[in-house]
């Protein structure tokens, strides 16, 4: 009476590998095409970060931050930047900030008509709701099986991992910036003769941006936390180094690889929350 009866229990473990056969069997063609588009996406912006120079970089970081916020901001986020050059890492920063930069990229244009289509339709709310419920409690290593069945080892799987990890915060915040708009604004656009498209553009959309920006805030925070776990299957950068630290057991280097990441998480953070609280003021 106190153990599980074993005539209960049941496997859901081959129906799922018999789908992910004939999915990788009939859909090969598929897999094929996504793998290529997300590998000339991700050396056109590898190619684009590395043609700046690493002190116009920095440089860049310096005047962003003392224009979003003061000069000792801009002084201690460009000081972070150049803390990661003299650690040794800047190509793997480099490599790192490709990853989560497409991965974001990739979450906008996906997660807002998503989050959008959620606050004008009902039945897509019902739907998307529990699956985001799920995708948000979902344990960040589940992420990488599907993606290397897919597409194997390497930044392609490290990329669709990161990407489908860090996308429900964005959907869940567009969604909600766009219901929590003021009815009686969109009241008075639809006095006015506005059609649904000039509703969502010109008053919904601009009033959910800061939102928005909270939600790619988000996203690009876990999308970090994603890269470093990516590394696991192929995915070089600063997480690479981490991973390489734990097997090695090196707790220098670890320590030192970890910092590089708070630092860049921080920099990221920093800019996108000046750059979110400027729109909202402009938008007030």
């Amino acid at each position: 009476m106190l153990d599980f009866p074993e005539k209960l229990s049941f496997e859901i473990t081959k129906p799922i590998d018999a789908a992910v056969d004939w999915m990788l069997q009939n859909w090969g063609i598929l897999f094929d095409v996504i793998q290529g588009f997300v590998l000339m996406v991700f050396n056109l912006v590898e190619s684009g970060l590395n043609i700046i120079p690493w002190w116009l970089m920095i440089i860049g970081v310096f005047i962003a931050g003392v224009r979003l916020y003061n000069w000792k901001t801009g002084t201690v986020l460009s000081l972070m930047l150049l803390t990661i050059g003299l650690f040794g890492l800047w190509d793997l920063m480099i490599y790192t900030l490709v990853i989560v930069i497409v991965a974001v990229l990739v979450s906008i244009l996906i997660g807002l008509p998503a989050g959008i289509l959620m606050a004008k339709s009902e039945m897509a709310k019902r739907i998307m709701l529990p699956i985001l419920d799920g995708m948000q409690t979902m344990p960040s290593f589940v992420y990488l099986l599907p993606a290397v069945m897919f597409f194997g080892l390497g930044k392609v799987a490290a990329l669709i991992a990161t990407t489908t990890y860090a996308i429900p915060p964005l959907i869940r915040l567009t969604y909600l910036g766009i219901s929590n708009v003021d009815k009686e604004v969109i009241e008075a656009g639809k006095s006015f003769g506005s059609t649904a498209r000039q509703m969502l553009i010109k008053i919904e959309f601009p009033q959910a941006l800061s939102s928005i920006m909270t939600g790619v805030n988000q996203t690009t925070m876990m999308a970090m936390a994603m890269v470093v776990i990516s590394s696991m299957i192929g995915a070089e950068g600063i997480g690479q180094e981490v991973l390489v630290a734990i097997r090695r057991i090196e707790v220098g280097r670890g320590f030192q690889s970890g910092i590089a990441i708070v630092f860049l998480a921080i920099i990221l953070d920093r800019l996108l929350q000046g750059t979110t609280s400027r729109l909202k003021k402009g938008s007030e």
